[in-house]
């Protein structure tokens, strides 16, 4: 009987243990939480910091180009034929000795000195690219912000949903319990009845539909912050205040005219197609690099050379440059061109984005008043069908509408307000004043 009862205890202390194991982790989260996890963990932005650690790389290649090329290289050969060599100097070719075998080796170098500035302007291109990059990360950046934002909204307003919800769930079933002594007593119609447990029903379904809503947000925001899946999110509302007034829609243009970073990168990308150009016609002048080599030989019963060193200037020109360069630098007068259309393309973008933005977010505050009223509309309504029905003088209908109003107002003035601040944060980044 003793062991009996400690198998038995054992086992209740491993169904604890498992039970517990199993609970999800509940936490509370800010949405500078949500935003500093996020930036911390997001895949996209640790691929971006490799193509600037490309960029920097790029720059030191095109600084090595400036370096001296150096170079060894050697060779044995072996001559199965007479090769009939007949020195001038020093005789006929029948007094040369037997040659069968050769064997030498160089080794030179060079430094570039004058390259038509082709050096200089790779360089200087490979600086901008670097610093165009970097634009694209932030720019990537604003809209991971804007992507964390929206996240942590939609997990808000899904645990809003589940608590408005909850709160009136527990009123329809306390009114179905009350409605059922009436029933029972014969003081109420079937039918009365059967409408408020019908209310209670779609209520269920539609806590049903905000825990699945939340359980969703939940897993999508712990994936974005590199969280477990299965943690329970609770939303701090810290951080969610919408601001007091907001400035113009033509300072806001100039705002992202001046701050965008997409902008700046294609204004940088604009010089680099310049310079392009100069790179082009760089092909049609000479180069000029300082040379130095040695070099030794030994031929045997012929010659040996063993200190045969050189130093001097190389000059290089490509006649063939005065006819193809031409389609070069069409070629990269080209893509400037390209580059100064995009330009105007992307204004016009935008002005638009920033209107639609700004736009949205006045529609958004509307949106707001318009809800806080029919909330007090609704509460109202909802107070005077009550007294009346309290008082017989409205049908159970009546009272089930009023308390369904009141929720759907209660969670529309939810919802308008969590969608202003993602609206205004829409603004800030399309500005690009989000990630300040």
């Amino acid at each position: 009987m003793k062991h009996k009862s400690i198998v038995i205890g054992l086992t209740i202390m491993a169904s604890c243990m498992l039970a517990h194991a199993q609970a999800p982790i509940s936490k509370s989260i800010t949405l500078q939480q949500a935003i500093d996890s996020s930036l911390k963990y997001n895949k996209q932005l640790k691929i971006n910091q490799t193509r600037i650690l490309a960029a920097t790389a790029d720059i030191r290649e095109a600084k090595d180009r400036r370096l001296p090329d150096a170079g060894i290289s050697g060779s044995f050969l072996y001559l199965p034929l007479d090769p009939g060599i007949d020195l001038k100097t020093s005789g006929t070719g029948s007094n040369m000795p037997a040659v069968h075998e050769a064997l030498y080796g160089m080794a030179s170098i060079s430094l570039p000195l004058f390259t038509g500035g082709k050096l200089k302007y790779g360089v200087e291109s490979a600086n901008l690219l670097e610093q165009a990059v970097k634009l694209d990360v932030d720019q990537d950046r604003s809209l991971v912000l804007l992507n964390t934002i929206n996240a942590c909204i939609n997990l808000y307003k899904a645990h809003q949903a589940i608590t408005l919800v909850k709160e009136n769930l527990e009123q329809a079933k306390q009114r179905v319990k009350d409605l059922s002594n009436l029933e029972k007593n014969g003081l109420l119609a079937r039918n009365d009845l059967l409408k408020a447990e019908l209310q209670s029903s779609n209520t269920e379904l539609l806590l049903l539909d905000a825990e699945n809503n939340y359980a969703i947000a939940c897993v999508n925001m712990n994936l974005m912050m590199g969280q477990p899946e299965q943690t329970l999110l609770i939303p701090d509302r810290s951080g969610l205040a919408l601001p007091d007034s907001i400035k113009t829609l033509d300072a806001y243009e100039q705002d992202a005219l001046q701050n965008r970073k997409d902008k700046a990168s294609l204004l940088i990308r604009k010089q680099v197609a310049q310079l392009g150009i100069k790179s082009a016609k760089a092909d049609c002048l000479p180069s000029l690099a300082l040379t130095g080599g040695y070099f030794a030989a030994d031929i045997p019963k012929f010659i040996t050379i063993t200190h045969a060193v050189n130093f001097g200037l190389a000059v290089k020109y490509n006649i063939a440059s005065l006819w193809k360069t031409k389609t070069k630098i069409q070629q990269a007068t080209y893509k400037l061109q390209q580059v100064e259309l995009n330009e105007g393309i992307l204004d016009d973008q935008v002005r638009l984005q920033i209107n639609t933005a700004y736009q949205g977010y006045l529609l958004s505050r509307k949106k707001i008043e318009v809800m806080l009223k029919s909330v007090l509309q609704a509460t109202e309504n909802y107070r005077i069908t009550k007294n009346k029905y309290d008082n017989s003088l409205a049908t159970t209908t009546d009272l089930l509408d009023a308390d369904a109003a009141l929720l759907q107002a209660n969670l529309s003035v939810t919802n308008a307000k969590a969608d202003s601040f993602l609206a205004y944060n829409k603004l800030l980044q399309t500005a690009g004043l989000l990630t300040r």
